[in-house]
């Protein structure tokens, strides 16, 4: 790990996939580890800017020329649910049926 400073550790990265409920293979681990503490060296590189005149942003819009106009709201019909419904690969005709893809 050449210019790095080591901050996230083997156990670090394993209990993170633990967490996220990710299954790393053991080529994996040390690529994970490498990519932790290098995006922890980027936010380091950037907390040492000096910032003193920069106002806060609270989002994007507010830079001026990305600020978008919200479409006006109007009520439109939606369609019907029997049809919806009937198109489902399962269903209880109120509701989508899908596999369960989390298990705990």
């Amino acid at each position: 790990m050449e210019g790095m400073t080591a901050k996230v550790t083997v156990e670090d990265v394993e209990r993170v996939a633990e967490l996220a409920h990710l299954k790393l293979a053991p080529e994996e681990t040390p690529r994970m580890l490498r990519d932790l503490n290098a995006i922890l060296d980027y936010v380091a590189e950037l907390n040492e800017l000096d910032t003193a005149g920069v106002a806060p942003l609270a989002q994007v819009s507010e830079l001026g020329e990305f600020v978008s106009v919200p479409r006006p709201d109007r009520v439109q019909p939606s369609l019907d649910r029997a049809l919806v419904m009937a198109e489902a690969p399962d269903s209880d005709t109120a509701f989508f049926k899908v596999p369960k893809v989390i298990e705990r």
